[in-house]
C-alpha cells in the first residue's frame, strides 16, 4: 500500500495530501481505511502540500473614530482630481517584502501618485497622499477614500488632509 500511495503522490506532483490521497485509493478499488493512509504517509515522510492563509494588511485601529463614508460604493467620478481611492498592499520579492500605497483617480482610472516603503505605517500613505497633491490636479475638497486601517486612521493622516484642504471618507476595513 505504501508503494500505491507513494506513485499517488509522485503522480500528483508531490503535493496531494491524506484527503486526496485516500480518495485516488478508493477510485482505484483499493479498500483503504483514511487512518491507515494517514498513517503510513507520515511514518514514510509523504507530505501533502498545505495552502497558508492569506493575511490582510489592514489592522484597525479600534479607537479611532473612521471617516463618514462619503463615495457610498459610487466608484465614478466626473472630473479628474475630484476622487481619489487609496490602498496598501506588499509585495513579495527576493529581498523582502516592501509596501505600496497607491492612490488612483475615479474619473481617470489612473494611478495619481504612490509610495513605497519598507514599512507598514502612517508615513506611507501620507508620502503618497503628499505626492498626488504636489502633482497638481486635486481640487479642492477632493475627497480621500480608503479603509479603515491603522495608518489611514492615524492622527498624522487626519492632520495631513486638513492641511491639504481635503475631505477623507472611509469604507469597511479590508473592502
Amino acid at each position: 500500500m505504501v508503494h500505491e500511495i507513494t506513485v499517488i503522490h509522485i503522480g500528483s506532483h508531490q503535493t496531494h495530501g491524506v484527503p486526496r490521497v485516500h480518495a485516488e485509493l478508493r477510485r482505484l478499488g483499493r479498500r483503504a481505511n483514511r487512518k491507515r493512509a494517514a498513517r503510513l504517509m507520515r511514518e514514510h515522510g509523504i507530505p501533502g502540500v498545505t495552502r497558508h492563509r492569506r493575511r490582510s494588511l489592514t489592522r484597525p485601529d479600534k479607537k479611532a473614530r473612521p471617516a463618514p463614508d462619503l463615495i457610498g460604493r459610487d466608484f465614478h467620478a466626473e472630473t479628474p482630481g475630484t476622487k481619489l481611492v487609496g490602498d496598501i498592499t506588499a509585495l513579495p520579492t527576493a529581498e523582502g517584502w516592501p509596501y505600496l500605497a497607491c492612490w488612483l483617480d475615479l474619473a481617470t482610472r489612473e494611478v495619481a501618485r504612490y509610495s513605497m516603503a519598507d514599512h507598514h505605517r502612517a508615513d506611507l500613505v501620507v508620502n503618497a497622499l503628499d505626492m498626488a497633491h504636489s502633482h497638481g490636479g486635486l481640487q479642492s475638497g477632493c475627497v480621500i477614500h480608503n479603509n479603515r486601517g491603522s495608518e489611514d486612521t492615524s492622527t498624522r493622516f487626519h492632520a495631513r488632509i486638513r492641511q491639504l484642504g481635503l475631505r477623507q471618507s472611509s469604507g469597511h476595513t479590508g473592502s
